[in-house]
């Protein structure tokens, strides 16, 4: 028992969902193989699985409590035990019961759906077939029977059934390989070993029966990439780690079988801990609809508080009195003041039940079905399809998708996200001398071109036809036998952990783990020296036809903090360390006598980072036997801990990686994606702060920032902050801060300095939140154009970029910094975190997400990019090359970067306004209907007596008005999908949150409000003192109420109608089939053959002309003040959204005035000066072989800019003559056209681009646009960023019209004005 108690204890550091209570857990494993007696008193979990939440017992009771857990279903259920008691409630509790029941029912459906599935898919893993070694013999067991501590046998292809550790295989040296895509979704083959004592197992049943090893581990838990333990066997400790263990979920691959111990079963196995519940995350307007809630339900005391009031002096005054006509309930006290405050207190809780419709339970439902349509409609985009990988995108989540259309900051990985993570050998540096570049027979480099041809390795018989060099100066030293190019190769082909597998048809392939170590040792192959199989103590190469065989001692590891990975080998008698790592971790470890070959290799570092190439750094190391021994004896000891192994071994390393002799570097290229660069500048263009989280050295971070237009040529230099100390960082931020409020002071100001034109403030506070800037014209009177058009004076001055260390990042990141470095970083229109951990990109993600109130989102496709994608409010996960763990952790999934914007611009846009109007729209339409009942409580005495049929009441927010406003919230739109991108504009009020908002919220009621007063009292006045044809009364309670009703069902669908932009087939049956079929279900409904209420009341109501002109004028009242007032916004004050709305129209139109709106278009980014060859971009990864890059940034200062831009393509009005905001001083155009055109002046030719040549795909647009007309007589034009499909933005400076062509065009523009 002392076992039992050593194996219990306190909580580990390592907890997962699935733990024991805190006396009782684990804090170490011990296990005794074929001993199942001895294991079964620890009670270890078993191997059955239960991912399900039910059964058919717990079902109801279970669903029914989670669901009422939820604060909405809670208050509805109190409504409806209000409803029950009947000197309460002037409802039937069917008006409560009925969407209650509805709500309850679909989600509840929807659980036990989900629930069946996972019992399903339980049921089948847990009745998967095993082979268990029991009394000598092989078994057939179900997977839920295996325990820990059993042998089981495993064939080619079958699953495995638990975390085990692997004994011995069929393959020589106890080799096997398994496919962990369940796992991390990595679809390359991983390779384990056994250790080489227990592979003489071999499939001895009688030798496997008699193992009886003690197994001491670390206890459950989630860490997948590692595992510490150690074996006792026959008197020696072996020590175990992952490379031994195979876990559950993997498959066996390639290896005909292979027998292991079961360490963890069940729940306890590494898969099912890391199958925890994901981080529920919700959205801005899930927030601030919990808020409004809550003034809601405050709103709904007051108006009740104000009819208890109301409804106690009544009595007193009133009701007293006439209790012969209306007595008093039995139980109400005969008194006048109490009896009265007895009623007012039961007339409260009445008035509860009547008014909390004001938030009916049916927005709830509806809202989950407009975001599941959404969630749908990203996942059929067959515009995000990627047909290479066959991957669609998918939205993993459907409860943030209005949140898409509310992105602010970007944090991008860059490896594998931005680029293409396919490495290639591109360059390298051997004893100080560079290679790669082909040169003439004069020595000068020649441009690589497709006609370039590659070096001849016709000679090698490995060579791979695909692999493409350039210089052959490289294979000319390998052939002449250079010692130093001997060397580097030979180290390239041992210092990895790739493995070989030879093909059916001969051909040798390299399974590895990362793509920059494949790139490596392929490289090695293809100039002769070849890497061609490995067993767990040697390597074996054929260098030029001739094969050697090294023996392999060590394998020093890589991981992130270590950045280097070494191997250890003999051959011949001489131990050699050969170690490969980033330059910054390996010019500290190199001896003295290096210091020269290292300023050589440093230079060509730099210059393969002007190119965006990942490099890294190579050095060897001879180590006497003694010494080797001496070393290996404390890195066993070290190896055996089983606490701080990792440091312990860490220090090891680091000991005898002491004093290398630097070899040379390698240089690597990945090319960016296809669109990454048009995707950047779009999304910057529309409001969104770009920031790329990247473990590159910062010259080559920084140059890919130009390659992928993260940075422009008209940005000021980077700041760059790579301070070693606390201090310094603390400076250099504040020196940053500085540098930017100098510039901003100095700056002209806005719109200075271009002709004809001055702002009326001189800053960037006339930017109108609708997404449109002011310009005021040189005679006071004031222009609008959108944001886009021409650049704003903070956007062409105020371009600042910042690039942070990894080292330097740990220090701003302290709590007495990070508020410098958010404030730093936000002003700044780009920032580059370079050599950053996994950790620091969430602490990055976190800085922003906790003190700015903007919505961030988080994009990688590693699994170093988890910790980010689960901090930020929306993580994307990228289907790339590292595997599907990102995509796994993320609540989005794309093939391709470029798909962001059409996920933000469109998908997200749309569904942020969609959201934005169905909840305007159903507030009104609830406030309007609730509030009729309020001014109804003035004519009824406050009896809480209800207008409307307790049917109408359950039914309106079910069959009357929720189809159309569900259709409006699921397929509206206001502008077409190439219009969103093209205007990239268009997202800003996302971004502002200007669409859904206190304000906004207050409008809806304020609209409701007044609604419900003009549909109550306009009815009560028509009918009030009416007569029928007969002579009778025309109307009594019941029928004031059915007027009522009508009214309100025809005008809110009227009013749904207003507020639809896009119409389909859809919206037109919804709405005109909802107001039919009110009227038609109340014909029937109340019609005689039904025994109801209010039989005959429709019947008598309708034959009324008075109530259809009621109707008429009830309606005509509430919509024409919308509509003209809309009409009013969208010409006198519109929205950029209004203009290419009208743009849209016009061009759909064949009207012959549809062809003279031309629009011309003018880049709003210069084509960039730099001469760097190529756009290539390389991430920090992790796994084995992790390299980081290096390199200079070679940009030039950016020219000192003191004076305003010049706008060009600026067309006049001429010939109008001012009205309202459309005066303007039109004989001052000649003139303004003629200083306008003035291209000699020294402040025109300062900002002509260098190249003026429009391209062929800008030409075309040209071809294609039409003017966009304005809605007053501005006349500055609207310009796009982005043409038919994928365009790059071209910096042509467009010229000005003759005078011919404006005065025809402005003819135009005014017509349509006019109409």
């Amino acid at each position: 028992m002392n076992s039992r108690k050593r194996a219990r204890g306190k909580l580990s550091e390592y907890t997962a969902p699935f733990s024991q209570s805190k006396s009782d857990e684990e804090i170490e494993r011990i296990i005794k193989v074929n001993n199942p007696q001895f294991n079964a008193e620890f009670e270890y979990a078993n191997n059955y699985i239960s991912t399900s939440k039910y059964n058919v017992f717990t079902f109801l009771p279970k669903n029914l409590f989670e669901q009422f857990q939820r604060l909405a279903n809670a208050y509805f259920l109190g409504l409806l035990v209000l409803q029950l008691i009947p000197a309460v409630s002037s409802l039937a509790p069917i008006a409560t019961v009925i969407p209650l029941v509805f709500v309850l029912s679909i989600s509840a459906i929807k659980e036990a759906i989900d629930d069946f599935q996972r019992h399903r898919s339980d049921n089948a893993v847990n009745n998967r077939r095993s082979y268990v070694l029991r009394n000598g013999e092989i078994v057939e067991e179900r997977w839920h029977k295996v325990s820990v501590g059993d042998i089981i046998l495993l064939n080619n292809n079958d699953y495995i059934a638990a975390d085990i550790l692997l004994l011995s295989t069929s393959e020589p040296h106890s080799l096997c390989y398994i496919e962990t895509a369940e796992l991390d979704g990595e679809t390359n083959l991983k390779v384990r070993q056994a250790l080489p004592d227990t592979s003489a197992l071999g499939n001895d049943l009688n030798t496997l029966a008699a193992f009886d090893a003690e197994i001491v581990s670390e206890p459950p838990n989630n860490r997948l990439m590692k595992f510490e333990g150690k074996m006792i066997w026959n008197g020696k400790t072996y020590s175990l780690d992952n490379e031994k263990i195979l876990l559950r979920g993997c498959i066996l691959r390639n290896t005909q079988w292979c027998y292991g111990v079961v360490v963890f079963a069940g729940k306890d196995t590494k898969l099912m801990m890391n199958s925890g519940k994901a981080i529920f995350k919700r959205t801005n307007i899930d927030r601030l609809m919990n808020l409004l809630i809550i003034g809601i339900f405050l709103f709904l005391l007051a108006m009740c508080l104000i009819c208890t009031i109301a409804c106690a002096v009544w009595e007193m005054m009133v009701g007293y009195k006439f209790q012969v006509y209306l007595p008093w309930e039995y139980f109400v006290d005969e008194k006048k003041q109490n009896g009265s405050a007895t009623i007012a207190a039961l007339i409260f809780l009445s008035y509860i039940i009547i008014l909390n419709t004001v938030v009916p339970i049916s927005l709830y439902v509806s809202v989950e079905i407009i975001r599941l349509a959404h969630s749908l409609l990203i996942n059929w985009d067959v515009k995000m399809y990627y047909e290479k990988k066959d991957a669609p995108a998918k939205a993993r989540t459907t409860t943030l998708n209005e949140e898409l259309g509310q992105i602010e900051y970007i944090f991008s990985d860059k490896t594998g996200t931005l680029t293409q993570n396919i490495m290639t050998f591109n360059k390298c540096s051997i004893n100080g001398r560079s290679f790669g570049d082909p040169m003439d027979a004069e020595g000068n480099i020649i441009e690589i071109t497709e006609r370039t041809r590659r070096v001849d390795l016709s000679w090698n018989p490995y060579a791979e036809k695909d692999f493409e060099f350039f210089d052959n100066n490289l294979v000319d030293e390998i052939q002449s036998n250079n010692v130093n190019a001997k060397l580097f190769f030979t180290l390239l082909s041992l210092c990895h952990t790739v493995m070989p597998e030879v093909k059916k048809n001969g051909e040798l392939e390299y399974q590895a783990q990362s793509p920059d170590e494949g790139a490596l040792v392929s490289a090695a192959r293809n100039f002769g020296f070849v890497f061609k199989s490995r067993t767990p103590n040697t390597i074996t190469i054929e260098v030029q036809g001739q094969e050697e065989v090294y023996e392999l001692l060590n394998i020093l590891d890589f991981d992130n903090v270590r950045k280097r990975m070494s191997v250890i080998v003999k051959k011949d008698n001489k131990i050699q360390l050969l170690s490969k790592g980033a330059d910054t971790i390996m010019f500290d470890l190199l001896d003295s006598r290096s210091d020269e070959l290292k300023e050589l290799t440093t230079h060509h570092l730099n210059d393969f980072a002007q190119t965006g190439l990942r490099t890294l750094v190579l050095a060897h190391k001879d180590i006497s036997e003694g010494y080797y021994n001496e070393w290996k004896a404390k890195q066993h000891a070290a190896s055996l801990a089983m606490e701080g192994r990792d440091e312990k071994l860490a220090v090891l390393f680091e000991e005898i990686e002491q004093n290398m002799t630097l070899i040379g570097a390698t240089a690597i290229e990945d090319k960016l994606q296809d669109g990454v660069p048009e995707t950047i500048a779009n999304l910057a263009l529309a409001g969104i702060k770009i920031w790329v989280l990247t473990g590159d050295k910062q010259e080559t971070a920084i140059n890919i920032g130009y390659s992928c237009r993260l940075l422009t040529d008209e940005m000021e230099e980077p700041f760059i902050v790579d301070a070693d100390t606390q201090e310094g960082v603390e400076a250099q931020m504040k020196q940053a801060l500085e540098d930017i409020d100098n510039a901003k002071n100095s700056r002209p100001r806005q719109g200075e300095g271009v002709a004809g034109f001055q702002n009326d403030r001189g800053n960037s506070s006339d930017l109108l939140r609708n997404g449109s800037a002011k310009l005021e014209t040189s005679t006071g009177t004031t222009t609008q154009t959108e944001n886009g058009n021409v650049a704003n004076p903070e956007d062409e001055y105020g371009d600042f970029a910042l690039v942070i260390n990894g080292h330097s990042l740990a220090h701003a990141l302290k709590p007495e910094l990070e508020m410098t470095l958010l404030n730093l970083g936000c002003m700044c229109k780009a920032v580059i975190c370079c050599r950053v951990t996994p950790l620091q990109k969430a602490l990055v993600v976190d800085l922003v997400k906790r003190h700015k109130k903007s919505i961030t989102l988080a994009i990688g496709d590693g699994a170093n990019d988890v910790s980010m994608i689960k901090m930020a409010h929306i993580g994307i996960g990228i289907s790339g090359q590292e595997g599907m763990q990102a995509v796994l952790a993320s609540d989005y999934s794309l093939a391709q970067f470029a798909y962001l914007e059409r996920l933000l611009l469109v998908h997200g846009r749309w569904s942020y306004l969609r959201m934005c109007k169905f909840l305007r729209y159903f507030f009104y339409k609830n406030f309007a209907f609730t509030l009729c009942h309020f001014w109804f409580a003035f004519f009824c005495g406050f009896s809480a007596q209800t207008l409307f049929d307790p049917y109408f009441i359950s039914l309106y927010n079910v069959f009357y008005t929720s189809l159309p406003v569900l259709v409006l919230g699921i397929f509206d739109k206001d502008v077409g999908e190439d219009y969103c991108i093209r205007y990239p504009k268009l997202y800003e009020p996302g971004i502002q949150n200007m669409l859904f908002n206190k304000k906004m919220f207050s409008y809806s009621v304020v609209e409701g409000v007044i609604s419900s007063l003009v549909l109550f009292f306009i009815p009560y006045g028509t009918f009030n003192v009416g007569l029928d044809p007969s002579g009778k009364e025309a109307v009594d309670v019941q029928s004031l109420g059915t007027v009522v009703a009508a009214s309100l069902v025809v005008t809110a669908n009227l009013r749904c109608a207003l507020d639809t932009s896009y119409w389909t087939g859809f919206n037109h049956f919804v709405i005109w089939g909802s107001i039919i079929y009110y009227f038609c279900f109340h014909l029937a409904f109340y019609s005689e053959a039904i025994q109801y209420v209010y039989s005959g009341v429709a019947l008598k109501v309708f034959a009324l002309p008075a109530f259809w002109f009621c109707v008429l004028i009830t309606s005509t009242i509430l919509i024409l003040p919308m509509v003209a007032y809309r009409f009013y916004t969208s010409n006198v004050t519109p929205t950029l959204a209004d203009r290419v709305r009208l743009r849209q129209r016009l061009k759909k139109s064949k009207s012959k005035f549809s062809r003279d709106f031309r629009m011309h278009r003018q880049s709003t980014i210069r084509r960039s000066t730099r001469s760097i060859r190529s756009g290539y971009a390389f991430a920090h990864q992790a796994g084995f072989g992790e390299l980081i890059t290096s390199g200079i940034n070679m940009k030039e200062r950016a020219r000192d800019r003191d004076s305003a831009v010049i706008l060009t393509k600026v067309v006049r009005s001429s010939h109008v003559s001012g009205e309202g905001d459309s005066n303007q001083n039109h004989n001052e155009h000649p003139s303004h056209t003629k200083s306008i055109s003035n291209a000699n002046s020294p402040k025109a030719s300062a900002l002509q681009p260098t190249d003026s040549r429009p391209t062929a795909r800008h030409s075309y647009l040209a071809s294609q646009e039409q003017q966009l007309p304005a809605f007053s007589a501005a006349a500055l034009p609207m310009v796009e960023t982005r043409g038919n499909g994928k365009t790059q933005p071209s910096a042509t400076e467009l010229k000005t019209r003759s005078e011919s062509n404006e005065t025809e065009s402005d003819s135009n523009i005014l017509f349509v004005e006019r109409l």
